[in-house]
Parts: structure tokens; C-alpha cells; sequence
């Protein structure tokens, strides 16, 4: 095991890695912005290291200054958390060039994951199922119409480099396709850097449900059951929920040896989410029609993770942490049973009179209900921040994680 690590990271997620360290033993370095010289995870670390300005490009996204950080305090390993480097293969490789340990996946697999088009490729070769679509290097706009005519409408148009819900369009007949393409391409390009998209069957009334995997250095996945995440707003998950409703074990064995044979395809280390979209004609009363399709993987671990610990009684992030300091898997697929309902909601900053948009300023009163914070309960509370606390424009808005846990869903 690791005697310090670094986090690379901020607000609750730099709380909640730093709370499984401290439990084990494992010293912690926060790294810190202007706006966050009096913030909560710069208090609960160990030591704390000033990175640079306010805006994430001049500190939290400056991977050379957080390995300066790691490096001057004697770090071993640095915890990217979930955002900003996380799911970058240029840190990945800087880490390891620097004698540090990335807690996370090997830079070839955050690259085979990190374009939609040929993560789809690789997948179709590992046997996961694919919605039906296009996912070629071809770009030419006219074989792009004739794909969607072939698929059959309505179809989506996304970025192959994009996420968040950027970068998409539907679209219901083939009059239609060209100027939802280029309107698409414009959005891709002044996103991500990139215009390349993919062509896909538009799954209507879809669920987005996913299989947290885990990989060890040895050779070995698992899967850690599902997590429903159809609930969504703006292509932004809202709630979270362990297990899904309407699984039958049939199914949840399909999808959980696709995720597993998705993870090996790419020869998978530490947390891993694989998001499927599922079909389900029938409804909950006929779980024997949902057909699921694979959508992407997330080479990082979740927000919403804290819905897997709750049902499995398992702390993640000292399984990535004992994992990345080349411990095996602490338990075997056999082992692992589900316990109870979780559900998970994101408390975020934001102005219901303003449509819901960021709002920041003083956090002036932050009323916690009964509970236990970064461990399995009834009620959990993951926060990074405290009351009195400043919300900045400068991060997400999301300031803490609500996790209920019950013997069954009503009950949660």
C-alpha cells in the first residue's frame, strides 16, 4: 500500500478519496486553486500544495504542476478523481514517466475508450452489443445520408469525441439529416476539437443502465452490478439508483459478462463504468423484451459510485487504491451478492427561478439530515463543502451527494 498519495482533484470527490486514505493509513496531499485556498479538501488533507488561478485551465487541468506537487511532497501515486485529468492519456503517461503511479487505467485504454467510433469497434470485435448504426472513419456527409437512410429513421447523430450531451442530434427523416450534420460537425469541432461523428439507431424511451467493472493488474475482472441512471436532464444525470428496477438475474448476468468482456478488450486496470442503453418495449411488466446496447465506457470512477458501495457493502476507492499499488481483486465474481436498494441524488447549486442555471455565492445555511459521511449508512452525505463556504463560478455546481440505502426500493 501507498504510504502518500496525491489528489488531483477538488470538492466532494477530493474529500471522499481522502476519507478512505486516512482510514488506511495512506497520507494525503491536496492541490489547491485561488478560489480554493480555504476550501474543505484543502483542509482534510494532510499537506496542501497551491497550483495556480482560479479557471481550471491554470490549475486543476495543469498536469505539470500537480506532478511538481507529487514530486516535491514525496507522493508515490496520484488519484485523478473523476473530471478535469482523469480520463486524460497524456497524464496517464506523464505519471508513469515521472515515477508516479496513476490510481486508474493504463493510458492505452482511456485511448481505446476515448473516442465513441472506435471504442464501437473494438467492442463489435469483443462480442458487446452494438446499437445499430455506422461508427466508420469515413466522413464524406454523402455516405453519412446513405447510412442513416439505411439504419432508418429516426437515427442520432453524435460526436465521436464528445460526452455531456454535446454534439448530438436526432433526427426523423432523411430530409433532415444534412442539416442536423452540419449543425452537429459545427458543435463537435467548437467543443472538442474534432468533427468526426457516428450515425446510430435513435433508441426511443431508452434506460441508461450501466455495469460498474473492476480490473486488477493480475488478469481479473468483476463486475459489481448495475446502476440506473435513466433519469437525466439536459443529458445530465440527476439520480442514480442501485439495482435497476425491472432486472431479471438472466439479464444482469448478460450485461454484467458484456461489461466484463468490454474491460478485457482493452486490458482494463482499477474502476471502470460501462453505460449501456436499453430498449424496453414492453415496459417493466415484460423485462424478457429490454435488449441492451453498448454506449460507452467511463475510464474513471463514478460520481455515483456510492449506490454500488451501498448494495455491495465494499469501499471502491481503497480497491483503487490497493489495486494500483498491485494488490489482486480482494474478492472473487462468486463472492459478490447485492444488498438492499440504493438511490443516490446530486445536491447541486443552482437558481430554480433561472431555469435551473449555476448560481454561486455564499453557501449562508447547509442543514445536513442524520448521517454518516463517505462510509455505507442508512443515510450518507458526501460533501465538499461546508457552511459559510463560497460557491464559485468557476467548477461544477454539484456540492454534495445524497445516498439512501433500504431493504427494498420503497424502503429507500
Amino acid at each position: 500500500m501507498f504510504k502518500k498519495i496525491l489528489i488531483a482533484n477538488r470538492g466532494e470527490i477530493a474529500c471522499r478519496v481522502a476519507a478512505t486514505a486516512k482510514r488506511l493509513g495512506v497520507k494525503t496531499v491536496a492541490v489547491y486553486s485561488d478560489a480554493d485556498a480555504n476550501a474543505k479538501h484543502v483542509a482534510v488533507c494532510d499537506e496542501a500544495v497551491h497550483i495556480g488561478g482560479s479557471a481550471p485551465k491554470d490549475s486543476y487541468l495543469r498536469w505539470e504542476r500537480i506532478i511538481e506537487a507529487a514530486q516535491a511532497t514525496g507522493a508515490q501515486a496520484i488519484h485523478p478523481g473523476y473530471g478535469f485529468l482523469s480520463e486524460n492519456e497524456d497524464f496517464a503517461h506523464a505519471c508513469a514517466a515521472a515515477g508516479l503511479v496513476f490510481i486508474g487505467p493504463p493510458p492505452s485504454a482511456i485511448k481505446d475508450m476515448g473516442l465513441k467510433a472506435e471504442s464501437k469497434q473494438l467492442m463489435e470485435k469483443a462480442g458487446v452489443p452494438l446499437v445499430p448504426g455506422y461508427h466508420g472513419s469515413d466522413q464524406d456527409p454523402a455516405l453519412l445520408q446513405r447510412e442513416a437512410d439505411r439504419i432508418g429513421y429516426p437515427v442520432l447523430i453524435k460526436a465521436s469525441a464528445g460526452g455531456g450531451g454535446k454534439g448530438m442530434r436526432a433526427v426523423d427523416k432523411s430530409e433532415d439529416f444534412a442539416a442536423a450534420l452540419a449543425s452537429c460537425q459545427r458543435e463537435a469541432i467548437n467543443s472538442f476539437g474534432d468533427d468526426a461523428v457516428l450515425v446510430e439507431k435513435y433508441v426511443q424511451r431508452p434506460r441508461h443502465i450501466e455495469i460498474q467493472v473492476f480490473g486488477d493488474t493480475h488478469g481479473d475482472v468483476v463486475y459489481l452490478f448495475e446502476r440506473d441512471c435513466s433519469v437525466q436532464r439536459r443529458h445530465q444525470k440527476v439520480l442514480e439508483e442501485a439495482p435497476a428496477p425491472g432486472m431479471t438475474p438472466a439479464l444482469r448476468q448478460q450485461m454484467g459478462e458484456a461489461a466484463v468482456a468490454a474491460a478485457k478488450a482493452v486490458n482494463y486496470v482499477g474502476a471502470g463504468t460501462v453505460e449501456f442503453i436499453v430498449e424496453q418495449p414492453g415496459g417493466y411488466e415484460r423485462p424478457d423484451q429490454m435488449k441492451f446496447y453498448f454506449m460507452e465506457m467511463n475510464t474513471r470512477l463514478q460520481v455515483e459510485h456510492p449506490v454500488t458501495e451501498a448494495i455491495t457493502g465494499l469501499d471502491l476507492v481503497e480497491w483503487q487504491l490497493r489495486v494500483a499499488s498491485g494488490e489482486p481483486l480482494p474478492v472473487k465474481q462468486q463472492d459478490l451478492s447485492i444488498t438492499g436498494h440504493a438511490i443516490e441524488a446530486r445536491i447541486c447549486a443552482e437558481n430554480p427561478d433561472n431555469n435551473f442555471l449555476p448560481a454561486t455565492g455564499a453557501l449562508n445555511v447547509y442543514a445536513l439530515p442524520e448521517c454518516v459521511t463517505f462510509e455505507r449508512g442508512a443515510v450518507r452525505v458526501d460533501s465538499g463543502v461546508r457552511q459559510g463556504d463560497a460557491i464559485s463560478p468557476f467548477y461544477d455546481s454539484m456540492v454534495a451527494k445524497l445516498i439512501v440505502h433500504g431493504d427494498t426500493r420503497e424502503q429507500a
